[in-house]
């Protein structure tokens, strides 16, 4: 349970405590708490601000490469598959490589048969959560708030399943928990909070977060932190940053040398993750594409 940093009060709703909206970093049940707590606080407080500044537009830490064939798994979700039974997430070339060769019923990487039914791919995510599997965390979080894969729509546990696969490392909640804030999905809409988490999510090599930070700068003017963000979303394989730089260069909003750079990027990018299995597979079926044009 969340509690104030001043008085160190709980609150049964932690939603009732009010965060620090410079840093994050801690709760406070009102004003009075804040103001009093302020002297102590206001030096860690500018410290993580400028931290979080400093590692903003840093190169992102690179994808993990695929557990089979050791090449950068893709960023787009069509290009990889987590797998429940060993926690693994496998990039579509292989689980269609799995597929040809009659193996697609076993798990390319720990070989356990495929759950046969609803109830048993539950209660697989169910072991691998009470294992603080960060990535099944998130993933069950996604299924609350989708409301489905048999799982009744509740915003709220999906928040807090996000949060906390976000403390065990899974920089996508950050994202999600982001657009929560953005659409008041379980929360109030909250701009600046919002942007916080996107921030965080854009510092874990998320290129979504990365992207909704440019959006973000364009409508505060700021063109050149938005160009930032959309070259680095663009060198992680994000196609839509792509896009966007693109339609700003048509309109005169960005140069020559600025569309150049992403598309080489991109390209870069596209030689990193590709391979003929991969390739094989994206032409067999959309569900196994790995890169958008």
């Amino acid at each position: 349970m969340s509690s104030c940093a001043n008085c160190g009060k709980g609150e049964e709703d932690s939603k009732s405590l009010k965060t620090c909206t410079a840093c994050k970093m801690v709760k406070y049940c009102n004003t009075a708490c804040q103001k009093a707590h302020r002297p102590q606080h206001k030096k860690e407080c500018r410290n993580r601000a400028a931290e979080m500044h400093e590692k903003l537009f840093k190169q992102p830490p690179k994808e993990e490469d695929c557990p089979i064939c050791f090449l950068t798994l893709p960023s787009l979700e069509t290009g990889r598959r987590y797998n429940a039974c060993c926690g693994k997430a496998i990039c579509s070339g292989c689980i269609y490589a799995g597929a040809m060769t009659g193996d697609d019923l076993l798990c390319p990487f720990c070989r356990t048969p495929a759950p046969k039914t609803g109830e048993e791919t539950h209660e697989r995510i169910e072991n691998r959560v009470k294992l603080d599997d960060a990535v099944a965390i998130y993933n069950l979080g996604c299924d609350y708030s989708s409301g489905e894969c048999g799982f009744q729509q509740d915003n709220d546990k999906a928040l807090e399943l996000w949060h906390r696969a976000a403390e065990l490392g899974c920089a996508p909640a950050y994202h999600n928990i982001g657009v929560s804030y953005e659409n008041g999905s379980g929360v109030e809409m909250d701009e600046k909070k919002a942007k916080h988490y996107w921030e965080l999510g854009a510092i874990g090599g998320v290129v979504d977060a990365r992207h909704n930070l440019g959006s973000v700068e364009i409508r505060a003017g700021n063109m050149n932190r938005a160009l930032k963000h959309y070259i680095i979303a663009v060198e992680g394989g994000d196609a839509h940053s792509l896009k966007t730089i693109k339609q700003l260069f048509m309109k005169g909003l960005a140069t020559r040398d600025d569309y150049t750079k992403a598309l080489r990027a991109y390209q870069a990018y596209i030689d990193d993750i590709r391979s003929d299995q991969r390739d094989e597979a994206a032409a067999f079926s959309e569900e196994y594409k790995y890169y958008e044009l």
